[in-house]
């Protein structure tokens, strides 16, 4: 009896060990699948937002009406001059506009210069002393409005 009832206890823990084998790898396999789902959400979600990247956004650079006719290359405040490296023509009396990232300004052609000698017109590639109404910067755009 005493073999009957070994046989039995090992049985019983037999049948013990596996089902404890089968809940544990059920777990598993949860905890397994889990991760694959979390591995490709993220693969997907990256996915998105390189396509997403990949749309250059395209900036474009405001019109301005007129004539692009010089560069500013530099300003003295305490007479409010600015320097202009002319590309194109410009008289007395023409109206410039001079635009920047932090500068706009409109004014009429009112006194220019040249190694401080006032002249009426100015051709390409002169680099001509202009008087300003307000504060210019270096690298600003002077147009020719019409």
């Amino acid at each position: 009896m005493a073999l009957k009832k070994k046989k039995k206890v090992k049985k019983a823990a037999k049948k013990r060990s596996i089902k404890r084998s089968r809940k544990s790898t059920k777990k598993l396999f949860k905890k397994l699948t889990k991760k694959v789902l979390k591995k490709k959400i993220r693969k997907a979600v990256r996915k998105t937002v390189k396509k997403s990247a990949k749309k250059p956004s395209i900036k474009k650079a405001p019109k301005v009406e007129g004539n692009l006719i010089g560069l500013i290359t530099h300003y003295f405040p305490h007479v409010q001059a600015a320097v202009i490296k002319l590309k194109g023509p410009l008289a007395m009396g023409d109206t410039v506009k001079i635009k920047g990232f932090t500068t706009d300004l409109t004014q009429v052609v009112s006194s220019m210069q040249i190694d401080r000698v006032d002249i009426q017109t100015a051709k390409k590639g002169d680099e001509i002393g202009l008087q300003v109404s307000s504060r210019v910067r270096q690298q600003d755009k002077v147009y020719k409005i019409k």
